[in-house]
């Protein structure tokens, strides 16, 4: 899960000075961005590199491709974003820890100086995301921690070099690779304080839309195939997410209830969709292996997963209906997403949830 659907780390500690409360968990964020960048080298001098492997070689030569297509296609930002790669030496650049109450999927929310408050507190160190974890958990928290491939600086950073590519995604397939990139550069276009649903799916809409272009226009065959599999598997995936998340809102909804009845309503829902995935899975073709991540995801989901992937997932439909709105024109579609960004927070989302058509 989660492979194009990178976060946007909690900026704010990035640049945060001082006089805030929380200094240790600032230094440790500055620190950690500050590490990215050190380790990052022009894309050009790693392919002269003669010790650079031919599978990186070839990789960093596709992701230059889909960023200047990035620029002349779908208008986004030309600027030092991925042009600079950096190998990490692991599997993740941050992991991002959720928590969300007993009976709700409201994330919690963290606030920052720069950015606001968004749902979600990002960590360079894994040990440090899951401690924090357990200490929300001791608080009644549900709780999740998850890897997050890549995140944005919002554009304050090109200055720096901007955001690099790296090791934790460059080996995506190429349509995943592509839609990493318009996702994170389309936060760069358009940010909203305080919203992190608004911005997360104004985000996936434009990696859907412009993944797909790619795909289309200049993607093999043979990649265009492996991808459509993917891509429907997950599709499939998130409208079972989807489904839970209908059926736990109704349970979260009925505060008049008993609360043991509440809870067993709220255990049927839960196994509802495990059960619902055991049948979807059933049809799914291949090497169990291969579907790990979803048994992974399924096995662990509890109130702070279904609120983060909603993040992703709610607003999307009217975010496409929009950009068709405008006559698929990414210019006047990002200045209609912008002067929806200006309203209130429950205006802006009412609007989108009235442009939704079906099949979006």
């Amino acid at each position: 899960m989660g492979l194009a659907a990178a976060a946007v780390m909690a900026a704010g500690a990035v640049f945060a000075l001082g006089g805030c409360a929380n200094l240790g968990y600032y230094a440790s964020a500055a620190s950690g961005h500050l590490k990215v960048l050190g380790a990052a080298k022009p894309v050009r001098d790693w392919l002269a590199d003669e010790s650079t492997p031919q599978r990186v070689k070839d990789k960093l030569a596709l992701a230059q491709r889909i960023r200047a297509f990035a620029v002349t296609e779908l208008h986004l930002p030309d600027n030092a974003s991925y042009h600079r790669y950096a190998d990490l030496g692991r599997s993740a650049v941050i992991w991002n820890v959720v928590a969300a109450p007993e009976y709700s999927l409201e994330l919690k929310s963290w606030c920052f100086p720069v950015t606001g408050c968004v749902g979600y507190r990002g960590h360079f160190d894994e040990a440090k995301a899951r401690a924090e974890s357990a200490e929300l958990a001791q608080q009644g928290y549900e709780t999740s921690v998850y890897p997050v491939p890549a995140y944005s600086t919002l554009g304050w950073l090109n200055w720096a070099g901007g955001d690099p590519l790296l090791n934790t995604f460059i080996h995506y397939p190429e349509g995943e690779l592509a839609r990493l990139i318009f996702h994170e550069l389309a936060h760069q276009v358009l940010y909203t304080r305080d919203d992190t649903m608004f911005n997360e799916s104004f985000a996936v809409a434009v990696e859907r839309l412009g993944g797909a272009r790619w795909l289309a226009t200049h993607a093999s065959e043979q990649a265009r195939q492996e991808y459509a599999e993917f891509d429907a598997r997950r599709r499939q995936f998130r409208a079972l997410q989807q489904k839970a998340r209908e059926r736990l809102k109704s349970v979260y909804q009925q505060a008049e209830l008993p609360l043991a009845e509440r809870a067993a309503l709220k255990q049927q829902a839960m196994q509802a969709f495990r059960d619902d995935y055991q049948r979807l899975r059933a049809t799914w073709p291949g090497d169990a292996a291969r579907w790990r991540g979803y048994d992974l995801w399924v096995e662990r989901a509890n109130n702070a997963a279904f609120g983060a992937q909603a993040a992703y997932d709610e607003l999307v439909p009217g975010f496409e209906a929009l950009f068709r709105a405008n006559g698929g024109d990414w210019r006047r579609f990002y200045d209609a997403a912008s002067q929806l960004a200006r309203l209130p927070k429950d205006e802006r989302r009412r609007q989108l949830k009235t442009k939704e058509t079906p099949g979006a």
